[in-house]
């Protein structure tokens, strides 16, 4: 059985943090002003005390994360009764299921277009545009992520209009306050093995750092390919691939292109080895995403040749 080390388990977030701060240093936002969208803070939506104090990083974050929330479950109410029921339901959820000492995202995006503050402080820290709170919505890179919930589940359904308008909003605003670039609005199956923000939502991420470009009047970069999130029932060459690299590593599953029990016990097997983080939102309670192989699962396993930028090309266009 491989035995995995914490310089290979980390490869991919240390190589993703040294990207962004890169591009940090090399391209700037505009300074042109940007509207400032209304946020329902903590003390509208009747949060909870958080359980413990709160993180505040002394840095700005690198990537804007984002993510669908599942649950509760979604539906056609907008209003904003709806929206600060929603922020109380996560709440309670993190706290209580999870055991977070707050909310784990530092903003919460209703249907209707509500936007509230999600962990305590987080308005506060964002009007300062120097230092971020530390939430917990992404496993293993909360200290440079600030991230979404948007109210509802998007795998095969698109978003509302007005939960689109106030993303666009909420995420330009976020990024000109910090000077992050578009390129670095991410969904959090880049950082971690997830569904989440759903596929539907997830194929839109280019649509909005072209809307969020829009407002900061600045252009896109073309943004580098990212892991491939594969799942059980899948086939084709990408999981060929990925067996090939799971019997490298000493599993012994067929190379036959096929994502089948083997496949995902193997790849299960090694998440469990490797202490990879599960259920950092809510979007796993929805569907059982064990033996998903995504973002922190593929640089354990690629061979050690080639760079992560140049295996994650190479796997997209597979």
């Amino acid at each position: 059985m491989v035995t995995v080390d914490r310089r290979t388990l980390l490869k991919a977030g240390v190589t993703a943090t040294a990207a962004g701060a890169l591009g940090m240093t090399t391209t700037g936002t505009a300074s042109a002003a940007v509207p400032t969208p209304t946020i329902h803070p903590t003390s509208e939506w009747g949060a909870r005390p958080a359980a413990g104090p709160i993180v505040v990083e002394n840095h700005k974050p690198t990537y804007i994360v984002v993510h669908h929330a599942v649950d509760p479950p979604m539906n056609d109410d907008f209003s904003l009764a709806r929206a600060f029921y929603v922020s109380r339901y996560i709440q309670n959820l993190h706290m209580d299921k999870n055991g977070w000492i707050d909310s784990g995202q530092q903003f919460t995006n209703s249907r209707g277009g509500f936007v509230t503050e999600g962990r305590h402080r987080s308005l506060e820290i964002l009007r300062g545009g120097t230092q971020h709170v530390q939430g917990a919505n992404v496993g293993n890179h909360n200290s440079e992520v600030i991230g979404i919930e948007n109210e509802g589940m998007y795998s095969t359904v698109d978003v509302p209009q007005a939960l689109w308008d106030s993303l666009v909003s909420l995420v330009a605003y976020i990024a000109h306050q910090y000077g992050i670039t578009p390129e670095f609005i991410k969904g959090h199956r880049d950082f971690n093995t997830t569904e989440c923000p759903g596929q539907v939502l997830y194929n839109r991420l280019p649509e909005l750092r072209t809307a969020v470009g829009r407002v900061l009047g600045v252009s896109v970069a073309r943004s580098e390919p990212e892991w491939p999130l594969l799942k059980p029932g899948d086939t084709g060459r990408q999981v060929q691939l990925a067996q090939q690299f799971l019997r490298a590593s000493g599993f012994g599953v067929p190379t036959d292109g096929v994502f089948g029990k083997s496949t995902k016990d193997a790849v299960a097997a090694l998440a469990v080895q490797a202490g990879l983080p599960r259920d950092t939102c809510t979007a796993a309670r929805a569907t059982d995403e064990t033996g998903f192989l995504g973002a922190d699962v593929w640089p354990l396993i690629v061979p050690s040749d080639r760079s992560t930028a140049a295996w994650r090309a190479d796997l997209t266009r597979a």
